[in-house]
């Protein structure tokens, strides 16, 4: 069943994508990192947190409800900031987290 199957399953997609970005802020935190909130008024459609670790690793953060893939113009900024030599990542499982802290911290 994926998140927007029924309303009340998407409440609850909901509450995990808002957990998975609390484990990932502590998780960063825990790596004597920051992750921190990205807003751009008036430039919709870029990655939720930035990722800093030590050593000046960066990385963009995209998080979602399990199963959920970014919007169109989501999905355009993520290609523009690659293109810009940016990694940006897609997060919609808790148990990837750690993979991309291995990954951004290999940056």
């Amino acid at each position: 069943m994926t998140c927007t199957d029924l309303h009340t399953w998407e409440r609850d997609c909901n509450m995990l994508e808002k957990e998975i970005e609390k484990k990932l802020v502590h998780a960063v935190q825990m790596m004597d990192g920051m992750a921190v909130k990205f807003v751009s008024p008036g430039f919709d459609g870029m990655p939720d947190r930035i990722v800093l670790l030590p050593g000046a690793h960066m990385a963009f953060v995209e998080l979602k409800r399990p199963g959920e893939k970014p919007r169109p113009l989501q999905r355009a900024r993520h290609k523009k900031l690659r293109s810009l030599g940016f990694k940006v990542y897609v997060l919609d499982r808790e148990e990837d987290i750690g993979g991309i802290i291995d990954e951004i911290q290999t940056l």
